[in-house]
């Protein structure tokens, strides 16, 4: 078996890399970061991990294409592609966000899953059990914190395509699902203050943040014949967060219908 990974040199994309590999996949990790690749590396060595690492520009179509031409070299198939890849790129209000800094979000978190999903098809098109597997995020439904609404909005591109490559690529065998994390303790978060990062777990009704792990164990599930009659579904891994709830203090927690007989956990009545 053999896995593509994007931004599988940290956080989520590190740890189902970790979590593959245990399982016998062989890892490709495609990133941009240089100083990762030989700690990346190593720390799968360690644990009898095949690994291999090849950097790579994800939100640029001629970086993606000439990596997958140097991937499609060695490996002549992928069972599973995982595009881990993504991140906020800072926080902006609509009335001061420049216009690069839009699109370098759009790019990073859905630019990034249409060129490298492409790419990759003709590799996934002779795997056994094929599936890919996209990241979305808690925010597409709750619009995210302040300044968070282009993420939001690329992630909830990124959904959608999820469900429409599911029905284009029907008919090839692949299955097409997307995980949907709340707040993973990861460094995701690094420039956030620790003690804003913290309060949020009142707003999480198993009153603590997710491990990487715990969502990279349901991508090994989504991969597996076990969820053979899986797709175009969008997996919910938040620790039973509601949409609602948000995860900042900035804003006060919304009030919903008082509704008779119902508890909405983190809302007083």
């Amino acid at each position: 078996m053999r896995a593509v990974i994007t931004g599988g040199s940290s956080g989520i994309g590190f740890a189902t890399a970790q979590v593959l590999g245990r399982e016998g996949y062989e890892i490709i990790v495609v990133s941009f970061d240089e100083k990762q690749q030989e700690p990346t590396l190593k720390a799968l060595a360690e644990e009898g991990i095949k690994a291999s690492y090849y950097l790579c520009d994800v939100t640029k179509e001629e970086s993606v294409n000439e990596t997958f031409a140097r991937i499609s070299e060695k490996a002549d198939s992928v069972d599973l592609l995982v595009n881990a890849v993504g991140g906020l790129g800072g926080r902006h209000e609509i009335t001061d966000m420049p216009t690069e800094f839009m699109r370098k979000v759009m790019a990073l978190n859905f630019d990034s899953v249409f060129f490298v999903t492409r790419a990759c098809l003709p590799l996934l098109k002779k795997g056994t059990n094929p599936s890919i597997v996209n990241f979305s995020t808690i925010a597409v439904t709750s619009g995210g914190g302040p300044g968070a609404a282009i993420y939001s909005a690329s992630k909830g591109a990124v959904q959608s395509y999820t469900r429409g490559l599911a029905k284009d690529l029907v008919q090839f065998g692949i299955r097409v699902n997307a995980v949907s994390p709340g707040t993973i303790d990861t460094p995701f978060h690094a420039a956030t203050a620790r003690e804003l990062v913290e309060s949020w777990k009142a707003g999480i009704p198993m009153g603590r943040l997710g491990e990487a792990s715990e969502v990279a164990t349901v991508i090994k599930f989504l991969a597996s014949p076990d969820a053979s009659y899986i797709t175009g579904e969008v997996i919910q891994i938040n620790g039973g967060k509601p949409w609602f709830y948000t995860m900042t203090r900035s804003y006060p927690p919304l009030r919903p219908l008082a509704l008779p007989g119902v508890f909405w956990p983190g809302v007083e009545p």
